[in-house]
């Protein structure tokens, strides 16, 4: 099992493509996983997040007690940076009926 720390710094990730490419079921279906883990197994509810220019801020309720961390920018983006550096690599394919 990873680290809550881990699955908060890949959802970050994942939401933040999300985000920016709401068509793309793929990202879509992997911050579901996240989602999922983050309450299933770690309990975790109540998420919000807030950046600024050199951060993310994660704030969420765990055991109770509201919790605090941050990412900084550069690590969180670098996955959608990608994706718009290259698109063609990353095309989203419609679920088929």
């Amino acid at each position: 099992m990873k680290s809550l720390q881990d699955v908060l710094y890949n959802w970050l990730t994942i939401k933040v493509v999300c985000d920016a490419r709401p068509d793309d079921t793929a990202a879509r279906d992997t911050k579901d996983l996240f989602d999922e883990k983050l309450t299933r197994e770690h309990q975790v509810s109540e998420i919000d997040v807030t950046m600024d220019e050199t951060m993310y801020y994660v704030s969420y309720l765990h055991g109770g007690e509201t919790k605090k961390t941050r990412f900084p920018r550069e690590l969180i983006e670098v996955m959608l940076n990608q994706i718009n550096q290259e698109p063609e690599k990353y095309q989203n394919y419609p679920l088929e009926d």
